[in-house]
């Protein structure tokens, strides 16, 4: 089973870009705090690569900047390729099947809030279809 959930935040805005065939790819790296700390006490974070495709691609670039809080549910995909120079290199990258926005933003608080955007992607108001202020707690 290859199966990832990541929440972190945006090192980046994404990146947009198109395939020959015109299909959307998006690219962002997400900030992954560990849940422990190092010998110093220090918490560690981890910087992971996510891929996003198709209509999922176009909503992160519309939607994603830099620093915000995001829930990335895909799978883990090691890749190869050769640099101009002739080098091998491989990189690991998390392929987003779902892609969450967690936090709200800041730029466009009023034309978004508590809406759903379709392929999975929202704001974080709502969760499976449960508005978060409806609850009693």
């Amino acid at each position: 089973m290859n199966h990832i959930v990541l929440i972190g935040r945006l090192t980046r805005d994404p990146e947009l870009r198109y395939t020959p065939n015109g299909v959307a790819v998006a690219n962002f790296d997400l900030a992954v705090n560990r849940p422990t700390t190092n010998q110093q006490g220090e918490r560690e974070t981890d910087f992971i690569r996510i891929v996003a495709w198709q209509k999922q691609a176009e909503l992160c670039a519309n939607y994603l900047k830099k620093g915000r809080l995001v829930a990335v549910e895909g799978r883990l995909q090691i890749r190869s390729y050769e640099t101009q120079d002739g080098q091998k290199r491989r990189v690991a990258e998390v392929v987003a099947n779902f892609v969450q926005f967690l936090d709200r933003n800041r730029d466009d608080s009023q034309s978004n809030s508590g809406s759903n955007i379709d392929s999975g992607v929202n704001d974080g108001d709502d969760f499976d279809g449960i508005n978060l202020d409806d609850l009693p707690f």
